[in-house]
């Protein structure tokens, strides 16, 4: 499977935090890592992580159908 999309370094960064959430990183620890002076903007990552998480758990009624 070939990646066509540019990586751009918004992109890898974004990446980046997003990994770290799944893997249970505390945020502000991620926070840290990128930067932020407020960690309402690092809490966007972690709304993909919720995201991810509720995704999943919806697959699971897709079983008992």
């Amino acid at each position: 499977m070939k990646i066509e999309k540019t990586m751009t370094f918004h992109i890898r960064r974004h990446t980046n935090a997003t990994l770290l959430l799944s893997l249970e990183v505390p945020i502000e620890t991620v926070s840290k890592i990128l930067g932020h002076s407020d960690i309402k903007t690092t809490q966007i990552y972690a709304k993909v992580i919720d995201k991810s998480k509720r995704d999943a758990v919806d697959k699971l009624d897709e079983l008992t159908v």
